[in-house]
């Protein structure tokens, strides 16, 4: 199916709800979405489903997992499922197609690892230094992927406040895109994330183009920029329209800024 004829799915089908994802700290569904003979699996989180944040006291986690789709799709890099926002069997809520793991046959890649020794060794980069108990150390390091520096741009774009290993996903045709997106868009800074390994490195020409097309989307008056309107704040647009124009004007990735703690906890 196309990604349009996937939202349609998505946004018009029938949703039936098969069992509750355990674990998570609000409510996920696993469900089918069934429409015009075709059906897929998907996610389903009710906005009924949320807890509230004090630091996100405006709109839903709901909107901002939309969102999040939206600014990805616009990068042309399609780092996040197709995503809708729409009433389902417990009210208003996001669903996500739900993403199955690589084929039989197809390799799934290493993304994260614990290593000994202070480097992390050729293919990784290191994110920092990790108890593992019995007052033992180990560098925790990330793969030097070119998908997962991708996601390190839409992150920093998006303000990603949560970006855990477990959101990281490998998807058939050696992709891998990145799920888990409530805790976004904040007016304030609150990038926590394990895809540091870039920090202060320049950005690549890829990444660039990627930004700067994006900047004139984010544009007052722009389609992409009165959907977001739609989905976050008037403040936290205009704080994304900032960091975008940021992100191009130093031309590096961003570094922690000491004021917020870097990486998310649990870091899985």
């Amino acid at each position: 199916m196309t990604g349009t004829d996937l939202l349609t799915l998505l946004t018009e089908g029938t949703i039936t709800v098969l069992g509750q994802v355990g674990g998570a700290s609000n409510a996920v569904l696993h469900c089918t979405v069934a429409h015009e003979g075709e059906e897929r699996p998907c996610a389903y989180k009710p906005v009924a489903g949320e807890q509230p944040l004090w630091d996100f006291p405006d709109g839903t986690l709901a909107q901002r997992e939309v969102a999040a789709y939206e600014i990805s799709r616009a990068t042309g890099w399609d780092l996040v499922p197709p995503t809708v926002l729409r009433d389902g069997p417990y009210g208003q809520g996001m669903v996500q197609l739900w993403i199955d793991g690589p084929e039989d046959g197809e390799d799934v890649p290493e993304l994260l690892a614990l290593v000994e020794g202070e480097e992390p060794g050729d293919g990784w980069k290191a994110v920092g230094f990790a108890d593992v108990g019995e007052g033992k150390t180990a560098l925790l390091v990330h793969a030097d992927d070119i998908r997962l520096r991708r996601l390190a741009v839409l992150d920093a774009v998006i303000n990603n406040g949560d970006r855990k290993g477990g959101h990281l996903l490998p998807a058939p045709g050696g992709r891998i895109l990145g799920i888990d997106h409530g805790v976004t868009f904040n007016a304030d800074d609150k990038l926590r994330t394990l895809l540091w390994g870039w920090a202060g490195e320049p950005l690549t020409e890829e990444a660039l183009a990627v930004l700067g097309r994006l900047g004139g989307e984010l544009e007052p008056g722009a389609a992409l920029s009165t959907r977001m309107a739609e989905l976050i704040t008037a403040a936290e647009l205009e704080a994304l329209r900032h960091r975008v124009a940021a992100l191009v004007e130093s031309a590096v990735h961003p570094k922690p800024s000491g004021q917020w703690p870097p990486i998310p906890w649990p870091p899985v």
